[in-house]
């Protein structure tokens, strides 16, 4: 018996050493192609008469949704951003602020 045809069937007697791993990707640089802000319950607003600048939150979001372009920050990624927080907390200048629940 293959493997395809052991597995065509999941039942309560299979052992979890023959199931197939999901959601695995192989492909590097996909993350693009997921828009994952949708599990977003905070989103942050930024402020821009208080943002210096300074690009120290583009670094340290963990979804890479704060896009800059030659050497300023844009405004988020909201197809990507989870709203973490992790931005608002490095702030400095408090010019990232989260609303409550997404709009």
């Amino acid at each position: 018996m293959t493997d395809q045809n052991k597995m065509k069937n999941i039942t309560i007697e299979n052992k979890w050493q023959d199931l197939t791993p999901g959601g695995m990707i192989f492909a590097s640089g996909n993350s693009v192609e997921f828009k994952t802000g949708d599990w977003r319950t905070i989103t942050p607003k930024m402020v821009w008469d208080k943002c210096k600048q300074c690009l120290l939150c583009a670094p340290m979001c963990p979804d890479s949704s704060i896009p800059v372009k030659d050497g300023k920050r844009l405004e988020f990624d909201y197809d990507h951003c989870k709203g973490c927080g992790i931005c608002a907390k490095v702030c400095p200048f408090d010019a990232i602020v989260f609303g409550g629940e997404e709009e």
